[in-house]
């Protein structure tokens, strides 16, 4: 099997399009550059699609190296016939490659080593033929000084048998697909912890069993937490008569002497070695679906909040809450720059709402504001009814932001590098205005897992984790394009075919050589190459540049097919631009060529028609309930509005505008079976909800989902 047949085995698509995929990628070729300015080639593969080719090609060379290792490491034994070189060689599957392995991995000495150095294997070839009858005469001959009698001798045999069943490839895969059919899993309190408060939370888990095959993610992922947190004992069970009945078929011949042997070691065979690797065999790959769903999760949620709405360019004064130590406010310019900073006091202890008032009305005026950002951590509402107190001369939006991850920002080498003489309040402020502006900016800034819209995070592969958060980032990125003249370090370093320390380059050219007036300016950045410059020059935007294409989504490479539409209609390339009369009586199959296809010539002719639309909805105002300020005025039966703020395998969280988001359970969210919750409501969605029970001691809100 070569490269291509494994990935289209697993992907089902057409092979032209995974060896194009693979070529590119070896031409070092970013996926959002294959994605967009390489359809032709690839035939029209979308990103996700391209991202599994790329794992699966880093899955086959990694299986190729494995292979590798286990026949050097074989051959080093002088053990390898040419029977299983060829069973190694035809595998692709790394289960089984693991299982041909098995009889010579390096390991600690075991029972049937010992057996061996006394020279019990050949009776344990007598008895495994199960051809002998008289088994006790046979045993009896191997008594000397290291073996007593015949029991121990037929022991030393039985250890060697044990090995041997465990090692056997049809045994093992038969009894994996057993467990994977059969197995539950199962935990138990432990005891001296039953009472401890923080176990209170895995009560659930305290006595409980369901299938290993359909538990959800959610479920595996905390019954695990607990048992590592030392609340609970987690155990994998299934039938063990069946087992034995499935490794007796594959071994048991006949009924005589040597069989009941071959049942003894069938028996220990499963207890001591079988049954603990098998039952960590299909745990992992449960913890191993558990993780891929709740990095799924994440990723969606960290998409949906990467793309939310942006403000953008405007004046906005933003205001990070608080009581005792005051309401930091900030206000910035269009471009998010620091004009002005102070601390106010509306709130108990001090309570100088007048003061306040008069400060802020201040502020609006003489910086110009057009909004009001206000973090959503302590004191928000109070903020927020207080600032829609003020009489404003003019009319003022006001939002109220997520401020998660704001602390991990605001004391982070980013944000130092940004305000090296402000503290970590004002820094804190700053980012909670800028994400009105520019979610997708800002939030760049920080690591993902501070975010705060992730599914059990921190007990999933962090290595996994880290790669697919890692590659949302830049799949957000690269669709909403980034104006060159004022993207931060941290965007530009997602930008396709740029990295970090190119985007330091860039930053360093601009702050020298003042704003890029061209897109091909980029090559004058030190250690900008041609081909940084082909994967990253469509992704980035220039307005009001020397060529109005620098400010749409069409390659460089393209600009010339663009000029020649532009002069076959007798028009200047700027006027093409948006001029949906002309766009539409182009035919694009008289510009296809072979190095720009017919889909690429469809995607130009799109983006002419919207230059630089930013893919992103507008950022709308949204008003909670004016009644609600606390759980305790949360009551059954009330229809309130709310905004979607996590997503999760089991249902959504909402925030109603008060400390303590309420959750619609996957059931709840509407009539009929629901597989997946982002199917139904995503990150950031205005919504309508029903209280169906608050527990006030718990601070837990049930909610239900109104149309």
């Amino acid at each position: 099997m070569n490269k291509t047949e494994y990935i289209q085995k697993q992907l089902e698509l057409p092979s032209k399009s995974i060896e194009s995929t693979l070529q590119l990628l070896q031409e070092d070729c970013t996926i959002p550059f294959i994605a967009r300015y390489r359809k032709d080639r690839t035939g029209n593969l979308d990103e996700v699609q391209i991202e599994k080719i790329a794992k699966l090609n880093k899955q086959f060379e990694e299986i190729l190296k494995r292979k590798e290792s286990i026949l050097k490491s074989i051959e080093e034994q002088h053990a390898l016939s040419e029977e299983l070189h060829h069973k190694i060689i035809q595998t692709f599957d790394l289960q089984e490659l693991e299982d041909l392995y098995l009889p010579y991995k390096k390991r600690r000495k075991t029972r049937a080593d010992t057996a061996r150095e006394k020279g019990l294997e050949p009776l344990a070839k007598l008895i495994m033929s199960q051809r002998a009858d008289d088994i006790q005469y046979q045993a009896e001959r191997y008594i000397n000084n290291d073996i007593a009698d015949a029991e121990e001798a037929l022991q030393g045999a039985r250890d060697i048998i044990a090995e041997w069943i465990n090692e056997n490839l049809f045994v093992r895969k038969n009894l994996r697909r057993f467990f994977q059919k059969t197995a539950m899993i199962g935990s138990k309190v432990v005891k001296s912890k039953k009472e401890d408060e923080a176990a209170q939370k895995f009560s659930q888990y305290f006595d409980w069993e369901e299938s290993l095959g359909r538990i959800p993610s959610h479920r595996l992922l905390a019954m695990l937490r607990a048992e590592q947190e030392g609340f609970v004992k987690v155990s994998i069970n299934t039938e063990k008569d069946e087992a034995l009945e499935i490794i007796g078929r594959a071994v048991l011949k006949n009924h005589n002497p040597s069989s009941e042997q071959i049942r003894q070691a069938v028996a220990d065979s499963y207890k001591r070695l079988l049954e603990p690797a098998i039952s960590n065999e299909v745990l992992q790959e449960a913890k191993h679906r558990a993780d891929s769903k709740a990095i799924q999760v994440f990723s969606d949620n960290l998409q949906q909040l990467l793309l939310a709405p942006p403000l953008g360019e405007k004046r906005i004064l933003a205001i990070d809450p608080g009581y005792r130590t005051g309401c930091k406010v900030v206000c910035l310019d269009e471009k998010g720059d620091l004009l002005h900073n102070e601390t106010i006091y509306p709130h108990a202890p001090q309570n100088e709402s007048g003061m306040a008032m008069k400060k802020i009305r201040s502020m609006v005026n003489a910086y110009h504001i057009e909004a009001i950002s206000i973090g959503n951590g302590t004191a928000r509402r109070e903020t927020e009814f207080f600032i829609k107190k003020i009489a404003f001369d003019k009319p003022i939006q006001v939002f109220v932001v997520s401020e998660a991850g704001a602390s991990v920002y605001s004391a982070s080498k980013i944000a130092r590098d940004e305000f090296p003489n402000y503290d970590v309040t004002v820094r804190g402020a700053v980012s909670i205005g800028r994400r009105l502006a520019d979610p997708l900016a800002e939030l760049v800034k920080i690591d993902p897992k501070s975010i705060g819209v992730g599914q059990y995070q921190h007990d999933v592969d962090q290595a996994k984790l880290k790669e697919e958060l890692d590659q949302t980032v830049i799949r957000s990125v690269n669709s909403v394009g980034i104006n060159l003249n004022t993207a931060s370090k941290s965007i530009l370093s997602y930008v396709s075919g740029i990295g970090e320390k190119m985007a330091e380059n860039i930053v360093l050219y601009r702050s020298e050589n003042g704003a890029f007036s061209q897109r091909k300016d980029l090559k004058k950045v030190p250690r900008l190459g041609e081909k940084a410059y082909q994967q990253a020059a469509a992704f980035v935007r220039i307005k009001n540049g020397k060529n109005p294409l620098d400010n749409s989504a069409v390659h460089p490479e393209a600009y010339q097919t663009v000029e020649k539409m532009a002069k076959d209609l007798g028009i200047k390339t700027d006027e093409l631009i948006a001029n949906h009369d002309k766009i539409r009586k182009i035919n694009p199959y008289l510009y296809a060529t072979e190095e720009i296809g017919i889909l690429s010539i469809r995607d130009i002719l799109k983006e002419l028609e919207k230059p630089g639309l930013d893919p992103r909805k507008a950022a709308k105002v949204f008003e909670f309930d004016a009644n609600v300020k606390s759980i305790k005025d949360v009551k059954p039966g009330m229809i309130l509005p709310g905004i979607v703020n996590n997503i999760t395998a089991f249902g959504c969280f909402v925030d109603l505008g008060i400390k303590e988001s309420g959750l619609v359970h996957i059931s709840q969210l509407k009539d009929g079976f629901v597989s997946d919750v982002n199917e139904v409501v995503k990150l950031h969605q205005h919504i309508q909800v029903k209280v169906t029970e608050v527990d006030e001691a718990r601070k837990r809100i049930q909610l239900t989902m109104v149309f």
